[in-house]
């Protein structure tokens, strides 16, 4: 099993979502978070007055998955929250070594 997490730009997700639901990807967690990269930030422009956008606002994405459908889920998340600017955001494959559903006590892929 893999844990995805990946920081996408807010705009992207219901994109995302139908993408992983064409593949099969029911259980997804959704936090909005706040960061920068090697820009670290940007500035902005409001009625007039320029100013500085330490952080910026973006959604994280936390998904549990079978090894097998590792690949086509970074695949699918890759491609409908690719927007082609800078900041598009980043993915994190770590390995999951044990899962369990609260409810049913299930353990290991069948808890996913």
């Amino acid at each position: 099993m893999k844990y995805i997490i990946a920081i996408i730009k807010p705009h992207k997700l219901e994109e995302v979502r139908e993408a992983l639901g064409a593949i099969g990807i029911q259980g997804i967690t959704v936090t909005e978070v706040r960061g920068h990269g090697r820009q670290r930030g940007h500035t902005e422009f409001y009625r007039g007055a320029e100013y500085a956008v330490s952080f910026v606002p973006k959604l994280k994405l936390e998904l549990a998955v079978e090894d097998t459908l590792t690949e086509r889920t970074v695949e699918a998340i890759q491609t409908a929250a690719n927007t082609g600017q800078i900041g598009d955001g980043k993915i994190f494959v770590i390995p999951l070594e044990f899962a369990v559903r609260v409810r049913t006590g299930e353990t290991g892929p069948a808890a996913l």
